[in-house]
């Protein structure tokens, strides 16, 4: 017997791709005005900004960038290295002293260090797309939480500290912050790069260790693309 009420709409399924995985929904992010309000939601790129995230390859990576910035220098000289010493210091017998052949040995003041530490190089190899992979765990996580806004075109149009500080207060996320920006950005590089905990950088040299240390992202409108393009 049929009842009163409508029979349920079925649900759509999931849409997918040719090969037969179901494809991400697309993200979106607001952008923000200098005053911190949202004048639009942007969609962003489903494949950089909806990625499955990783936490393996994102240790990797950040470990990996850790070590490049290693200077390695800590050395010192043997024997072999330091200068002087090329004749015995005294003669072998009748002198009452121990023979010596050298005064670069590690027993003399100013000679070489026995066993010495050597220079070296702290650098891991990360294949590049494990790299690429990690970037995007990393931003699809921001994305993923909602702490990831873009900064419109044409907002800050002069460099002002106090109107990037009423952006950060009226978006309210946490900091640190990382702005990403284009070079040629000045005025929005400038208003941001003197406010406390927060870190400025170019899409040429965004490192995945930075957008894992800041709890919010800012990324102009500009740099979307090569933002995007990198993690690609």
């Amino acid at each position: 017997m049929a009842s009163g009420n409508p029979a349920p709409v079925p649900a759509k399924p999931a849409r997918r791709s040719g090969g037969g995985s179901v494809e991400p929904t697309p993200p979106k992010a607001p952008v923000l005005d200098a005053a911190g309000k949202k004048a639009k939601d942007l969609t962003l790129e489903a494949s950089v900004f909806a990625a499955d995230v990783k936490p393996h390859l994102v240790h990797e990576a950040v470990r990996a960038e850790f070590n490049a910035d290693r200077a390695g220098t800590r050395a010192a000289k043997s024997r072999g290295l330091v200068s002087g010493g090329r004749s015995k210091p005294w003669r072998q017998k009748g002198t009452g002293r121990a023979r010596a052949g050298t005064i670069r040995a590690p027993q003399f003041t100013g000679g070489g260090v026995a066993f010495p530490p050597r220079m070296r190089t702290f650098d891991a190899k990360v294949n590049k797309k494990a790299r690429h992979a990690a970037l995007r765990s990393a931003l699809s996580d921001h994305a993923g939480h909602g702490t990831l806004a873009i900064v419109g075109e044409g907002a800050f149009g002069e460099p002002s500290t106090s109107d990037a500080a009423s952006l950060l207060s009226a978006w309210g996320k946490e900091l640190p912050l990382l702005v990403i920006a284009r070079e040629d950005e000045e005025a929005l590089v400038k208003s941001f790069r003197n406010l406390e905990n927060v870190l400025v950088t170019v899409p040429g040299e965004l490192e995945v260790s930075e957008v894992v240390w800041a709890r919010s992202l800012l990324v102009s409108e500009g740099a979307l693309e090569l933002v995007q393009g990198r993690a690609r």
